[in-house]
């Protein structure tokens, strides 16, 4: 009820000029079901058609290398495309996923599934930086980031206990059927969002944006962008490797009953829910610590969770241990977030840079989460993976406390 009352709370104090906010949060709430729904069964279908754990790592794994190839070329097509086409081409590639990761039974067609899937995800976090920036004032990007991310999380929170209804000993087209059914309900919110918008007041973006001449002068400036904003840059690359992995081997986790018992399904949900908490209280941390401070801290503590899994290896302690890591790196994602676009706020002229720079170390992580969890997995074992994870997240953490510059300026 406490969440509730924040939310209720929230609502009043916006009011309508927020309105949009919540339109657009509720359609993503209804995509991340969608989304969670195959980020569930995906690993488990690949494994369900012969194929091994390492080679299942690697084929999630090209879903972003076809997102990072996509992010170059983005860079150069997009100018100032607004959220609103960005997010009906989401729905557009949505309709047709489905459908080819149906059919696959071969390597070949689900690496076709996944560039699908790395597009439709990057256009999603290109869709969202871009609807903050354009609709929220600069000193609400941190609580309005939270708000998504809520939302978001709820999302992948129900997910694996409605596929959970849908699959009894192999997966067959209920899932897919019930992911379609969420994908029009946020199809439905989406024309909330565009009669919304039509009558609000939005921030132009930049009308002089720094072009470039070919693909080799757009690489040095990414180059030069990236090497002000690396440390913030090497925190989204952690927190989507954790994210990965989580998804890539988790859902195997949360299937051995044999080794976490009647409490098998609670794993993931404990790694999903802690986010719907934090993201209404950290716009006030991040006011307080920072923006980088609290997201280095975030993924330090919650490293030192992940580095205990092989030691308190029964599973209500693994329940308890997923959440509390959750819960710390949860403070994380919106702190980076809005410093993000803080950044786009601060050097408009180079949005789209930025934004696609952000998006691509997403996929890297992405790219490298898979194919660790699906050699790892399968040669060290599940729990001694999260535990070397934990250790990177440490180390990467306490350099960025040490030598992070407090304020970062993008010098173009």
């Amino acid at each position: 009820m406490h969440g509730f009352d924040k939310l209720i709370g929230h609502v009043k104090t916006y009011g309508f000029e927020h309105r949009q906010l919540y339109a657009v949060s509720i359609m993503i709430f209804f995509f991340a079901i969608f989304d969670g729904i195959f980020s569930f069964i995906t690993p488990i279908y690949i494994v369900q058609q012969g194929i091994s754990e390492s080679m299942m790592g690697i084929i999630i794994g090209t879903s972003s290398i076809a997102g990072l190839l996509f992010d170059f070329i983005l860079c150069r097509v997009l100018k100032d495309t607004k959220y609103r086409l960005i997010y009906l081409v989401v729905f557009v590639i949505c309709m047709i996923y489905p459908l080819v990761l149906y059919q696959a039974k071969s390597a070949l067609i689900f690496i076709i599934a996944m560039a699908l899937w790395g597009l439709y995800y990057d256009l999603v976090n290109i869709g969202n930086l871009d609807f903050i920036t354009r609709t929220s004032k600069a000193k609400e990007y941190s609580s309005n980031f939270g708000v998504l991310r809520i939302f978001l999380d709820l999302g992948y929170l129900l997910a694996p206990l409605i596929t959970g209804f849908l699959i009894i000993e192999i997966i067959d087209y209920k899932p897919f059927v019930a992911a379609w059914v969420f994908l029009i309900l946020a199809f439905i919110c989406y024309f909330v969002t565009i009669f919304i918008a039509q009558q609000s007041r939005q921030k132009n973006k930049a009308d002089k944006q720094i072009t470039s001449d070919g693909f080799l002068s757009e690489f040095k400036l990414w180059k030069k962008i990236s090497h002000y904003i690396i440390p913030v840059l090497a925190v989204s690359f952690m927190l989507n490797i954790v994210d990965a992995i989580y998804w890539t081997i988790g859902p195997l986790l949360s299937e051995s009953m044999s080794f976490l018992g009647d409490l098998g399904g609670l794993f993931m949900t404990a790694y999903v829910l802690p986010p719907l908490f934090v993201g209404w209280f950290v716009g006030s941390i991040t006011s307080k610590y920072g923006k980088k401070r609290t997201a280095f801290m975030s993924l330090f503590l919650g490293s030192l969770f992940l580095m205990l899994f092989p030691v308190f290896d029964w599973p209500i302690a693994l329940v308890v241990l997923s959440f509390l890591s959750s819960f710390c790196t949860s403070f994380a994602s919106p702190a980076i977030a809005a410093a993000y676009a803080d950044y786009i706020h601060e050097t408009p002229q180079v949005e789209k840079e930025i934004t696609t720079i952000q998006d691509s170390f997403v996929n890297i992580g992405y790219i490298f989460g898979p194919i660790m969890a699906g050699f790892s997995g399968q040669y060290l074992g599940h729990l001694t993976t999260f535990c070397l994870l934990g250790v990177l997240g440490i180390f990467v953490s306490l350099y960025l406390l040490k030598f992070t510059p407090k304020k970062i300026n993008i010098k173009i």
